[in-house]
């Protein structure tokens, strides 16, 4: 009775460093694939003014009746990140404050408007009460969503203190909208277009190594 119950303990400890290195080898796998998997960019449609174009300066009122102007050549000294939202857009309600938070902790100076179109002016004026917008421009246009070709929501479009389009595309992640600013920063249109530089460098250099081992 004993020997089977030593017998018994060996094979469960056997087990258990048996589980316990899987898990650590998994785990480990897990980190290298993590590496390897690309970093996903904002959704860049191919319609609409291209990346690097200078914008059409458009005037508006805010839904408070603020005049502003959005595009154009130089009027200030900040970037503007426009986020486009609708009110029956669930994942726009879930991405405003996280918008909120990236423009925020930015260190350069970029200012953070809201904008939409359709529906009536007051839901779009409770809405934007909801979601404590209260310091930030939102404007009601069908214009300047046309301008920018926005199909889909939740939309961004960035645009720098010359009036030039720095990025663009369908956001659902603080990453995403992390993207267009990071294209501003590098002058890489898109994450897709960087990544894709990157294995081209990559294929240019593997011939030369082997040239040279041979």
């Amino acid at each position: 009775m004993l020997e089977a119950l030593l017998v018994s303990n060996i094979v469960l400890w056997v087990l258990v460093v048996m589980l316990s290195l899987l898990v650590l080898a998994l785990s480990r796998q897990v980190g290298i694939l993590h590496e390897r998997v690309a970093p996903a960019g904002a959704l860049m449609p191919t319609n609409g003014p291209k990346v690097g174009e200078l914008t059409q300066e458009i005037s508006l009122k805010s839904i408070h009746d603020q005049a502003l102007t959005i595009g154009g050549a130089a009027t200030g000294n900040l970037a503007s990140f426009i986020l486009f939202i609708s009110p029956t857009c669930p994942v726009c309600k879930s991405l405003v404050p996280t918008a909120k938070s990236l423009v925020n902790s930015e260190s350069h100076r970029m200012q953070l408007l809201f904008a939409s179109d359709g529906d009536a002016l007051e839901q779009h004026q409770r809405y934007a009460k909801d979601l404590d917008l209260d310091d930030y421009s939102y404007v009601l246009s069908e214009a300047l969503g046309r301008a920018f070709e926005v199909s889909k929501l939740p939309f961004a479009v960035l645009i720098d203190a010359d009036g030039i389009l720095k990025g663009k595309g369908l956001v659902n992640t603080r990453e995403h909208m992390e993207s267009l600013i990071e294209s501003m920063d590098s002058g890489v249109v898109s994450v897709q277009e960087y990544i894709g530089s990157i294995q081209n460098e990559q294929e240019d250099t593997e011939p030369s190594a082997m040239e040279h081992t041979s």
